[in-house]
């Protein structure tokens, strides 16, 4: 893969270009960034940090840089028919998609939440963070991927074949039969035009078949992932409105053919433009029910929580990408005759943003250490259903604003496309969106309230445990959020969410952060800008070492 060339000219004949920062590349994006790897440590990831070194080497090499450029600059194309008229329902992408998709599997990026002996999901989660910060667009077919396992175990005899394909950690591009293939990719087809987040309007129709499999028709509106070798679907069972049924729709028939999976056209995104994305027909398609019949909302809830939790990861990382960025920046363009990290503005904005950055990061590597500890502790698993729709909300929430931020520290050169800020804040909504909106999200986190009152008790204990000077905030939260009123919810969410990273912070070793976080976001009057609200000058200088990558651990 070609790269660009290192050494420009700087003497262009009329003048000279001085005063200007170097793109941000060959650096460790794990190793440098103190705050991400402290909190890997604290989070019981430790065993993983030679494979995450590794990896943020490679993510934030000059090389990878470029190749997420290129996949963006070059999306992917559909390929309907062949020269000769045949139906074939395939897309091409560029190489650099295909070298971004070996790097993140290969890794381990969707198998080793599933096969590592420890701290699983934490190292999927820190994998993911650094990949996000070379290409996000990748980051969706990984994430369902493993998202999907969950979902495949409610059937053991699918799970039986289709999770070692998953574990092998490979990419295979080809598009064949799953048995032919060193590796494989998942999808998920669930949303329809006329109802979105709302599946129950789904209308796709599943009829059984004699030998125990169904025939799905209907459309799909988002298809993310759209050469996955299987798709998780929902359907009614002949049409029957009593509930959904989960399928497994595979690219291909068992007898070897191509299935019934009609790909209409690739939507053209504002952000993600590396992921192919299309709108999908199922005629007649063959499938494999999981879980039981009228029950599909509840067999895909686990992969639903899996796929949130990548959200927090994406926005997270999205939101440090943009963070570091501008740091180097600051650290090199000179304005007024100083550099930009020496003038006090500047300095409060960006330890204000290094200070969102971390709760962000915190929240995501929390949650995963959540889910990892879920098998063998109730009251972890209760608090990861409540933590989240919670982190889910607040984290994506945040992730456009901050980007926007960075972006003005930068100036100019960073709202023109050549700049990885402009990828960047096309992409910082999408994580708000995918997974269901914020409307979604909270309405989601006040079912949990409703049926699951112990899950509320076990984030009571977990933020009292950390967050003992808080205690008259928790309660007052709680509250208002017990009383489930959905014109106040939002806000309640808001601050429970504050709460949360303040106290994941503390607990996983960065308590001066947590602390400043929750008296920031919390204080009667709130800032409503970064650097607005004043930070004392030892926790700015603090904040800005730590968040300068080049600052190592």
């Amino acid at each position: 893969m070609p790269i660009k060339a290192a050494v420009p000219r700087t003497d262009l004949g009329s003048h000279v270009v001085f005063n200007q920062s170097e793109a941000l590349v060959d650096v460790n994006l794990f190793d440098a960034d103190w705050i991400l790897s402290a909190l890997v440590e604290a989070a019981g990831g430790g065993a993983h940090g030679e494979l995450l070194s590794r990896f943020g080497a490679r993510t934030g090499s000059e090389e990878v840089q470029y190749w997420g450029e290129l996949a963006n600059r070059n999306p992917p194309q559909l390929r309907a028919f062949d020269r000769f008229g045949r139906r074939i329902d395939e897309v091409e992408f560029h190489p650099a998609y295909h070298a971004l998709m070996a790097l993140g599997l290969e890794a381990g990026t969707s198998s080793i939440a599933w096969t590592a002996p420890r701290a699983g999901h934490v190292a999927h989660s820190a994998l993911l963070y650094l990949l996000t910060q070379a290409e996000a667009g990748v980051g969706c077919p990984m994430s369902m991927t493993y998202a999907g396992v969950p979902a495949l175990r409610k059937q053991p005899e699918l799970a039986e074949l289709w999770e070692p394909r998953i574990g092998a950690a490979r990419y295979d591009a080809r598009c064949l039969p799953a048995h032919q293939k060193a590796g494989v990719t998942l999808g998920m087809a669930m949303t329809e035009k006329q109802g979105g987040s709302d599946v129950r309007a789904n209308s796709t129709v599943a009829i059984a078949q004699a030998d125990g499999s169904y025939a799905l028709t209907g459309h799909k509106w988002f298809v993310s992932g759209a050469m996955a070798d299987g798709f998780l679907a929902l359907a009614k069972v002949n049409g029957d409105d009593s509930g959904l049924t989960c399928f497994f729709v595979p690219r291909w028939r068992l007898e070897g053919s191509r299935n019934t999976l009609e790909l209409q056209r690739l939507k053209d995104k504002m952000g993600d433009r590396s992921n192919a994305t299309c709108e999908l027909e199922l005629r007649e398609a063959a499938a494999n029910r999981i879980g039981a019949e009228g029950r599909g909302i509840a067999t895909i809830l686990d992969m639903v929580q899996h796929t949130r939790l990548d959200c927090v990861t994406g926005a997270a990382a999205t939101m440090r990408w943009a963070l570091s960025n501008a740091i180097w920046n600051a650290q090199r363009r000179s304005a007024f005759g100083h550099l930009l990290i020496e003038q006090p503005m500047m300095r409060q904005v960006l330890a204000d943003l290094v200070l969102e950055s971390s709760a962000a990061a915190a929240l995501a590597m929390r949650l995963a250490l959540a889910f990892d500890r879920a098998p063998g502790d109730p009251a972890q698993a209760l608090l990861a259903r409540l933590m989240t729709p919670l982190a889910k909300y607040w984290v994506c929430r945040r992730c456009t604003p901050v980007v926007a931020e960075a972006m003005e520290c930068i100036g100019g050169s960073g709202y023109v496309e050549e700049s990885p800020l402009a990828r960047a804040f096309r992409q910082a909504p999408l994580n708000g969106i995918w997974e269901g909106s914020g409307n979604v999200i909270v309405l989601d986190t006040l079912r949990v309230v409703q049926r699951e009152p112990e899950a509320v008790e076990a984030m009571a204990q977990f933020l009292l445990a950390w967050l003992p000077g808080q205690a008259e905030q928790i309660d007052a939260a709680l509250i208002s959020f017990r009383t489930g009123d959905p014109s106040r919810a939002r806000q309640c969410v808001e601050r429970l969410a504050i709460l949360l990273a303040g106290a994941s912070l503390v607990e996983l070793g960065l308590e001066a952060l947590g602390i400043a976080y929750v008296n920031n976001r919390l204080a009667p009057v709130a800032a409503t800008s970064f650097g607005a609200a004043v930070l004392e000058t030892s926790l700015v200088d603090e904040l800005i070492e730590w968040g300068a990558l080049e600052s190592g651990r």
